[in-house]
């Protein structure tokens, strides 16, 4: 039997004040679309915005529904919407902002798996890296320069 090692690296911010002003203000559009969300059943809210190379932000909030799983989170809408009204631009930055109406969170909180594997279709379609930003209603900020970092055992079309 053979073992590897796979490492991960992340950037931390301890707070939205060190950011770069850029990330500052993309943050700031996560967290306001992240109070728009539709989550009457889990209470849990977030928010995405996409910043694309063209310039153009496309924000994203997951959506819910009675009919589990039938809703989308924030970083699949974003993405999706992108790709429908953007098929040509690429996706530069993402920052996430999570948010449950019960209680606080102030740790960072990743992507889930679904979305990761959404990210991961459209890095490899644009052959660049998204940097990923996400936090969680408060507290330190995680910065990922890929989607790889998330998710080291990409399955992708090379595998089809």
């Amino acid at each position: 039997m053979n073992e590897i090692t796979l490492q991960t690296k992340f950037s931390v911010y301890e707070s939205t004040a060190e950011l770069p002003s850029d990330i500052q203000d993309l943050m700031a559009k996560a967290v306001a679309i992240r109070k728009q969300a539709y989550a009457p059943y889990s209470k849990f809210r977030v928010g995405a915005a996409l910043l694309l190379d063209n310039g153009q932000v496309v924000l994203g909030s997951n959506q819910e529904n009675a009919a589990y799983p039938s809703g989308l989170c924030a970083e699949r809408t974003a993405i999706f919407h992108a790709g429908a009204n953007y098929p040509e631009a690429k996706i530069v930055k993402m920052a996430i902002s999570a948010a449950s109406d019960t209680n606080q969170t102030t740790a960072p909180i990743p992507p889930c798996g679904a979305c990761r594997q959404s990210i991961a279709e459209y890095e490899f379609r644009q052959d660049l890296p998204i940097e990923i930003y996400f936090m969680g209603e408060t507290g330190s900020i995680y910065k990922s320069n890929s989607l790889k970092n998330l998710l080291p055992l990409t399955f992708d079309k090379n595998f089809l």
